[in-house]
């Protein structure tokens, strides 16, 4: 019993250190690249002045306040920030099924997925907005209601990383059915997953009606591309199934490439086609420059109205 306790509290300290480490590496790159970047894409114009506060990287130049600047020079630049600016509501639609545990090279997909929730959070609470989570299988595992404050966020991002499912499928139709029946107010919304489902279009398009809605995919090297290792059993992370697969013919691994290519292809294009942005994150690059990638993107296409 003594021993189980020792294990237990181990386990437990282990966790929260992962948890810090991920808390430490995301905040500073939120801070550096990704805060204002945030606050540029995901915030409205404005409809009145409500007060000034420091320019961020990735800000609107035409939000500075020259005049403000000027007085306090020795403290850099002030934008102004609107009314229609001080709070949203984030949600984070976090996919926890058996294929996350998978891995071929860098991170395994969980831990990815919880380093894209922590910095998607603290981008969302620097600027002072609330985060929820929804967190899913085949159905609903969890769900936080919006809330600010670095507890709730690094109670977001122990969930994601250390959560026990009761179930190995996919299910983005059920997550998204539950957001929208508790989400009534618009939100931003984060979709983290491999996107291993087929059935997630008309939930997808109710879900972009209503909000601002992100897909955040997470993608193993071995998805796209098999790697050469003779005679592999492969396994299906939430069905079980297993097939014998000869990785050394070439032939093999062009047909997996071209399979996979057009699969990976195809739901990018049903993505886009709804509406929904896409940004695509491997596990074993860089996850910063495509999120400052996309933030670029999007602000341009909302400066030219599109």
């Amino acid at each position: 019993m003594k021993k189980a306790l020792v294990e237990t509290r181990d386990e437990t300290r282990e966790v929260l250190r992962q948890v810090r480490r991920i808390e430490i590496a995301t905040r500073r790159a939120v801070n550096d690249q990704l805060a204002g970047r945030y606050h540029s894409v995901f915030k409205g114009q404005g409809m009145a002045f409500s007060e000034v506060r420091p320019y961020m990287p990735g800000d609107d130049i035409r939000h500075i306040d020259w005049n403000v600047s000027a007085r306090h020079a020795e403290e850099g630049l002030f934008v102004k920030q609107f009314t229609e600016e001080r709070e949203l509501t984030v949600m984070l639609v976090v996919d926890l099924s058996a294929s996350g545990a998978f891995a071929t090279r860098g991170e395994v997909k969980r831990r990815r997925l919880a380093k894209c929730a922590a910095m998607v959070a603290f981008s969302a609470s620097t600027n002072n907005d609330r985060v929820g989570l929804v967190a899913f299988t085949d159905h609903v595992e969890l769900h936080l209601p919006p809330r600010k404050g670095r507890g709730h966020m690094l109670r977001v991002i122990r969930e994601v990383l250390e959560a026990t499912p009761t179930s190995r499928g996919t299910n983005i139709e059920a997550a998204l059915a539950h957001l929208n029946q508790v989400q009534r107010r618009r939100s931003v919304v984060f979709v983290m997953s491999d996107f291993l489902d087929d059935n997630f279009d008309r939930p997808m398009r109710l879900a972009l009606a209503r909000h601002d809605v992100v897909a955040m995919r997470v993608i193993d090297p071995a998805e796209r591309i098999l790697p050469d290792l003779g005679l592999v059993e492969m396994v299906d992370a939430e069905t079980g199934a297993t097939q014998l697969v000869d990785s050394s013919s070439p032939y093999v691994r062009a047909a997996y490439t071209e399979h996979r290519t057009i699969a990976l292809h195809q739901t990018k294009r049903r993505l886009t086609d709804l509406g929904c942005d896409v940004v695509d994150i491997s596990t074993d690059e860089d996850m910063v420059k495509p999120l400052v990638s996309f933030f670029r993107v999007r602000a341009r296409r909302q400066r030219s109205g599109r």
